[in-house]
């Protein structure tokens, strides 16, 4: 009664469960607290882990203290950025039996995964920070260390929002050209000051990761037609082009019809103009680039790298693929799993 795939796609605040069978059948699927080690230690990380799947078993029908679950586990997790983090990763999660092989992954795999119907191609994740992978036709890959300023990481919701605050400080004292930010930024946090608000970030009082919560607020601005708004949002767009084109390049897929999946909450925003800046920009580099929003899960992702190592005959795979995409959904993962555990053997 154990499921082919465990899928497991773990950000720093939330994680993606997903028990599917090798037909592409969603046994039951998920959504529960943060297993990141870099977030909450590495072993509530796992016991959170544990006590999630326990809740998908359980709803799917099974014995919630199952060992193991599945015949193989993704575990695309944010933190997996290091060879030091795979190894440490691996090992604990082998220690738990929860499956028979354990494959340890970076949730850009996911990502790139979720979002094209092809096994390579090119992911830019844009949601607190910012990371890329890309895969190449011959399975060759790209990454990037991905850990933040110390990578020359430039990008995400948190340069966003910090790009916000002093664009106001300076419109207020002079320093740079007046911007609705003035108002809007310390308005989203009940004040009524920018140097309100930098006291309140200095002092201690507020979480200066907060400030990653003032991207829409900026998008909103430059669509009201704020410059410096629109400014802040463009150096975004071409960032986001900047990861893109060095993947594209290094890969040497410049003149191939190259899938780029835009994936993480930054790229939920309706702003065209930044989608259309950030096309032209990749088009220069490769004409043929297809660019897409991710608009399913990366769990599914990691369900799909699972389907892609059980060895099914081609068919059968693209079967199961196009099962488990019309299933695996964000309010399938909001609701759980409720489908029954059913025997394979």
């Amino acid at each position: 009664m154990t499921a082919a795939i465990l899928a497991v796609d773990g950000g720093n605040s939330k994680a993606d469960i997903a028990l599917v069978a090798e037909d592409g059948t969603l046994l039951g699927a998920m959504r529960g607290p943060t297993v990141s080690h870099q977030a909450v230690g590495l072993g509530p990380g796992l016991d959170a882990l544990e006590t999630t799947v326990g809740h998908v078993l359980r709803h799917a029908g099974a014995d919630p203290d199952l060992r193991p679950v599945a015949r193989v586990g993704i575990f695309t997790l944010a933190g997996a950025d290091l060879p030091a983090d795979m190894r440490l990763l691996q090992r604990a999660l082998i220690e738990r039996t929860l499956v028979d092989g354990v494959v340890v992954l970076n949730d850009t795999h996911a990502a790139l995964r979720a979002g094209s119907d092809r096994p390579w191609g090119v992911v830019v994740v844009c949601g607190a920070g910012i990371n890329g992978l890309g895969v190449g036709p011959t399975g060759r890959t790209v990454r990037f260390a991905g850990v933040g300023e110390y990578s020359g990481d430039r990008g995400g919701g948190g340069d966003v929002g910090t790009a916000a605050l002093a664009a106001a400080i300076r419109g207020r004292d002079g320093r740079g050209p007046r911007t609705s930010l003035e108002g809007r930024v310390p308005a989203h946090f009940g004040l009524r000051r920018p140097d309100d608000l930098t006291l309140e970030l200095y002092s201690g009082r507020l979480d200066p990761d907060r400030l990653r919560e003032l991207t829409p607020l900026v998008f909103a601005a430059a669509a009201d037609g704020d410059a410096v708004s629109t400014a802040i949002i463009d150096a975004l767009a071409d960032e986001v082009v900047a990861w893109a084109r060095a993947i594209i390049r290094r890969l040497h897929l410049t003149r191939r019809d190259v899938p780029v999946v835009l994936s993480g909450g930054v790229f939920r925003t309706t702003f065209e103009p930044f989608f259309t800046r950030i096309r032209s920009g990749i088009a220069r580099v490769a004409p043929g680039a297809m660019v897409q929003r991710l608009d399913a899960p990366p769990v599914l992702g990691a369900a799909l790298l699972g389907l892609d190592r059980l060895q099914l005959e081609p068919a059968d795979r693209r079967a199961a693929e196009v099962r488990l995409r019309s299933v695996l959904t964000d309010d399938r993962l909001r609701t759980g799993g409720d489908a029954g555990l059913r025997d394979e053997g």
